[in-house]
């Protein structure tokens, strides 16, 4: 049987399950997410992709600042949904939402809960060096991603694999294993597990401050830090070309062998020494230029430094 759905979410990645739940033939009764964003060099206001999905199919859309006052929650009340899905909403659902579906809440989740509760997972698990890592359907509660898991999908992580290419792999699974939840719910066989107590990890917001490249740790730090923040927000480094102090992303990258002082240039191409060991840069984006093979950048520069900062 198809269900009356609400479906909460916001950026790319929550894109392709509200697609696969309207391709379902469930009844989408309203889609929640974040309002439009000054973005882009002219700074207009931008809606999400989400958004734009949910205009594409017609949808009604909602976007409240905040969920928090008697209002919104009686609004929602107001659809009386079977089910509400969530996907990277972006706020948190306070408990006077919680309680309407009378099927519950699922937040369909990018990590192997307990590991990486929280804003990042994606990330956090290709910062830390992570060999494995997936997505759940859990059921929600108060706490920060502590309900009961449904269905999940595990996956390896490559020794080169970008945060962004993990997050497509996972935006299509998690699509997928959404509408195998609703299809086991829509029957009444859906059935949920509680997490285990042991081996809880905090996946904290990305923050600008942690995104410049410090050479001087390990190279698989420094390897594992440029992929974990690649495409957005971006690794990077300042290079000195004669003239200020350039701002450069790292996007791709490889563990090299060699050694020398952290930052400094050995070569071939763009090998960088680090506290130990080494890495190689093979994407890389000047500030205001679309991003370029090594190969290419080093092409474009008549000098380069001899360390990077």
């Amino acid at each position: 049987m198809t269900l009356r759905v609400a479906f909460f979410g916001t950026p790319q990645f929550a894109v392709p399950t509200l697609t696969e739940i309207v391709g379902q033939g469930h009844e989408v009764v309203a889609v929640y997410s974040q309002p439009p964003r000054p973005a882009g060099r002219g700074m207009a206001e931008r809606k999400s992709p989400v958004h734009e999905t949910a205009e594409q199919f017609g949808l009604s859309i909602r976007t409240p600042r905040s969920l928090r006052n008697e209002d919104e929650a009686a609004r929602f009340a107001g659809l009386a949904p079977d089910v509400a899905v969530v996907v990277a909403y972006g706020l948190i659902l306070p408990r006077a939402f919680l309680d309407v579906p009378g099927d519950g809440c699922l937040n369909l989740h990018a990590s192997l809960l307990p590991r990486w509760r929280g804003a990042a997972p994606i990330a956090r698990a290709i910062m830390a060096g992570d060999a494995e890592t997936g997505v759940e359907v859990m059921k929600m509660e108060e706490g920060l991603d502590t309900g009961p898991v449904a269905m999940a999908e595990r996956v390896s992580i490559g020794p080169d694999t970008t945060a962004g290419e993990l997050t497509e792999r996972l935006a299509r699974l998690g699509a997928d294993l959404m509408a195998r939840a609703l299809a086991a719910l829509s029957r009444g066989g859906l059935t949920f597990t509680p997490q285990a107590t042991d081996g809880v990890t905090y996946a904290k917001k990305l923050d600008k401050g942690e995104t410049r490249i410090d050479w001087t740790r390990p190279a698989a730090d420094v390897h594992n830090h440029i992929r974990g923040l690649s495409p957005d927000p971006g690794a990077w480094f300042e290079a000195d070309f004669g003239k200020a102090p350039e701002r450069i992303r790292a996007l791709r990258s490889t563990l090299a062998e060699g050694g020398g002082a952290p930052g400094a240039v050995i070569g071939p191409g763009l090998t960088i020494a680090c506290g130990s060991g080494a890495v190689r840069l093979t994407e890389v984006q000047r500030a205001g230029k679309q991003p370029v093979k090594a190969e290419a950048f080093l092409a474009g520069v008549r000098q380069m430094p001899p360390a990077f900062g």
